[in-house]
């Protein structure tokens, strides 16, 4: 609910978008805002920025793990225990390179 005096006040469309982060972040329903009830303008920017970030949510899609990931892990990590190899002698350090 849209209690908070950020959206109770008047806004000028400059004050409304310096609060834009702050507000999409609060994950409220800012459409809601009362600036955007009366600016043409920032709804279109708001609507705008909602098609991007869906853009870049298309990009990079959440991908869960399969469920046996850790069960997988664990057994891996006692496998190494069980042969003593815990993979610290495998490689020598690599050292950078001075110029």
């Amino acid at each position: 609910m849209m209690t908070d005096p950020r959206h109770t006040r008047v806004l000028n469309c400059e004050q409304f978008q310096a609060l834009l982060p702050e507000l999409i972040g609060s994950g409220e329903d800012i459409s809601l805002h009362p600036h955007l009830q009366t600016c043409d303008l920032c709804r279109e920017l708001l609507a705008e920025l909602e098609t991007i970030a869906e853009a870049a949510r298309q990009l990079f899609p959440t991908v869960e793990p399969p469920d046996d990931l850790w069960k997988q892990i664990e057994t891996a990590i006692k496998k190494e225990e069980q042969s003593g190899d815990n993979g610290a002698d495998s490689a020598e350090p690599v050292m950078p390179s001075r110029r």
